[in-house]
């Protein structure tokens, strides 16, 4: 009686360790599967554009002003001011959401207020695009004067983009672990002396690779600077914060959809896709270099 209770619990757990496998293999052939349809869906996108974009590019196209209604010439005004828009974003967006991180991780105190602000930034996050534009306009544009520019286009994007940046900072700070900060207290340095030296350094490189994947994103918007300051042709690069500029995306969005012959600009607007995907993988691939670096320095 007693080796036949044994052999039925013994049954039992091979089952059981049967069922777990079954399931275990069904979940990952799941994963699989979906990462396989993202991977056939990306390369279908990447080849669609380079494959009818490729022809447009050129020399003239990346160094040229666009000529007669953008049906000739090139993108360059509009290279630059994705540049220039992209760097006032850097500016405003990564100093104040990595240092609101730092509060947020490192002085606030852990209660009901923090999980609200913490809460209420998750949240900005999901907020579309064209809401942070229509905000800008208000805000940027018409309260503090600033006027349809790179300055207001830059700082409706650094709005956009703080979410982000605070949210991975703060992720970053976390993974450290808290003897680094211990060990510089006990030597009797200063809190902020510990964060600067045992915290930030470990912290670095997510929190580079979050601020630059946030300007990637605000580097392909198109509604935030279609209200405060992008321009439909302009024969310049902008001169000052002050001017209004073109913008790839908000190019590409003409071209697409907006000129009175969309047919003849549709190679161009491929071209233009082509370099705006190149510039987003450029950044991308230079949040890989910069966190693999300090990975390897600490």
């Amino acid at each position: 009686m007693k080796k036949a209770k044994e052999k039925s619990l013994v049954n039992c757990n091979l089952n059981s360790h049967k069922s777990a496998d079954i399931k275990q293999r069904i979940g990952f052939g799941i994963l699989r599967i979906s990462v396989l349809i993202i991977l056939v869906l990306l390369a279908v996108i990447i080849y669609d554009i380079i494959s009818k974009g490729i022809g447009v590019i050129s020399w003239e196209f990346l160094s040229q002003p666009p000529r007669r209604g953008m049906t000739e010439g090139g993108i360059w005004p509009a290279i630059i001011g994705t540049v220039f828009v992209t760097m006032m974003t850097a500016v405003f967006a990564v100093p104040v959401g990595v240092f609101a991180a730092i509060y947020l991780n490192e002085y606030a105190k852990q209660g009901k207020r923090t999980r609200i602000i913490r809460m209420a930034i998750r949240n900005l996050a999901g907020v579309p695009s064209v809401v942070y534009g229509l905000f800008g306009v208000a805000l940027f544009v018409r309260r503090f004067a600033f006027g349809t520019s790179i300055l207001s286009a830059g700082l409706t994007l650094g709005l956009m983009t703080l979410p982000v940046t605070i949210t991975a900072s703060e992720e970053a700070l976390k993974a450290v672990p808290n003897s680094y900060r211990h060990g510089a207290l006990a030597l009797g340095v200063s809190k902020w002396h510990s964060i600067k030296t045992n915290v930030l350094p470990h912290a670095i490189s997510g929190i580079m690779t979050g601020a630059i994947l946030g300007l990637s994103r605000a580097a392909g918007e198109t509604a935030p600077i279609l209200f405060t300051g992008a321009a439909y042709s302009l024969p310049r690069i902008p001169s000052s914060l002050s001017s209004q500029f073109m913008a790839l995306p908000y190019h590409l969005y003409i071209m697409s959809t907006q000129h009175s012959n969309i047919e003849m600009v549709r190679p161009i607007a491929y071209g233009t896709a082509l370099v705006l995907i190149s510039l987003v993988l450029i950044m991308n691939l230079g949040a890989i270099f910069i966190r693999s670096k300090f990975r390897n320095k600490h």
